[in-house]
């Protein structure tokens, strides 16, 4: 995902319920798949979908590494 605020982000595409979803995800630094959020894109302004999907997604993401790294400095 080009928006992204991490390389890593990637999209998952499938249909299912008569929509076209969208999940991001990425793997973090333990190689483990971070599932962040979803959504059914059809009916709605791509861009603006992605805009909302990718800023959600980055935030998630960004929370999940500090509570990785806060848990590694407490095991410290």
């Amino acid at each position: 995902m080009n928006d992204s605020s991490f390389a890593n982000m990637k999209e998952l595409r499938f249909d299912a319920d008569d929509g076209v979803w969208r999940v991001a995800f990425a793997f973090d630094r333990k190689r483990k798949a971070i599932l962040l959020v979803a959504g059914d894109k059809s009916g709605v302004s791509e861009k603006g979908f992605y805009k909302r999907l990718i800023a959600k997604a980055d935030k998630r993401y960004q929370g999940h590494l500090d509570r990785l790294a806060a848990a590694k400095k407490e095991k410290k």
